[in-house]
């Protein structure tokens, strides 16, 4: 049983993954191919967003 009084911790690198994922969840359920292809998963993840952040 939960302790009462609201001691919830919040894992914000895991809501972080969990929010990760599930944005590839819905590019692969809207994609006509049968899988994503490695440049279709680093858009949808801003992988060159951060890299261009980074260096900066």
């Amino acid at each position: 049983m939960a302790p009462v009084g609201g001691t919830a911790v919040q894992d914000h690198v895991a809501l972080a993954e969990i929010e990760l994922c599930g944005e590839l969840i819905i590019a692969a359920s809207a994609a006509d191919e049968d899988r994503l292809s490695l440049e279709s998963i680093d858009e949808v993840l801003k992988v060159a967003e951060e890299r261009g952040a980074r260096a900066d």
